[in-house]
């Protein structure tokens, strides 16, 4: 029985290659378990927020963009991503845990005739603003899960990356290149000047022009280079 065991996540609102189990954030990144059962009781204590939502299952799904809180320590943590593509828990205050941003994925009209927007997250928006495109970002109340501001996909909106080789980077959206049958292409430039590409479904928008609307974790989403990288570890005497 060799190799890495991780805990596999419950079936929920995230992908399964794009969460964190519940355990996973309680035993490896806060350390506040050292066991999967010790992680099963503090869930089952009902310890753990998700999105407002107190989750008994420690495999939970938490994603992008989820506010996870522990009352008991007063801890409250948003997930994003760094600019290598992994996961980061980013602290946040009170004010800023309660809502968190949503992208739309879908914008349809159901059976009986109520137009509906689906989130990234697999909420279910009911009678949402007409103006709502897909790729559009809207902020959601945790408490109430009703939508307050739009933030349209549009050139100049702050972006952050959520899939692929730039993960986790953030910029603004300079040029949107259409492919019909193929995937749109779209250009960013980073607050340093840095541009690239990616693919249009790997945006999510944070913002307007340079005011993302979450606090970003260390870093700000500028990638730096190895050399930048090595530069900087030297600097601090760990080379």
């Amino acid at each position: 029985m060799g190799g890495v065991w991780a805990p596999r996540p419950s079936t929920g609102p995230h992908k399964l290659r794009e969460c964190l189990p519940i355990t996973v954030v309680l035993r490896d990144r806060l350390k506040y378990a050292l066991t999967n059962k010790e992680c099963m009781q503090i869930c089952m204590e009902r310890c753990v927020k998700v999105d407002g939502k107190v989750r008994t299952d420690h495999n939970f799904p938490s994603g992008f963009m989820d506010v996870i809180e522990l009352e008991k320590s007063g801890d409250r943590f948003r997930l994003l991503f760094d600019t290598k593509g992994r996961f980061v828990l980013h602290r946040i205050q009170r004010d800023e845990a309660a809502y968190k941003l949503c992208r739309i994925n879908k914008v349809y009209v159901s059976a009986n005739k109520i137009p509906v927007a689906v989130t990234h997250d697999g909420r279910t928006l009911r009678y949402p603003d007409p103006d709502i495109k897909v790729n559009d970002t809207v902020k959601v109340d945790i408490a109430t899960g009703k939508m307050s501001d739009i933030y349209k996909f549009e050139l100049g909106a702050m972006v952050m990356l959520t899939k692929g080789g730039n993960t986790g980077r953030v910029g603004q959206l300079m040029h949107v290149e259409k492919h019909e049958g193929s995937f749109d292409i779209v250009t960013i430039k980073d607050i340093k000047g840095n541009t690239f590409a990616t693919r249009l479904e790997n945006l999510f928008v944070i913002g307007a022009g340079n005011h993302p609307q979450v606090t970003l974790p260390k870093g700000r989403g500028i990638k730096k280079t190895i050399l930048q990288e090595r530069s900087e570890a030297e600097a601090r005497g760990e080379l």
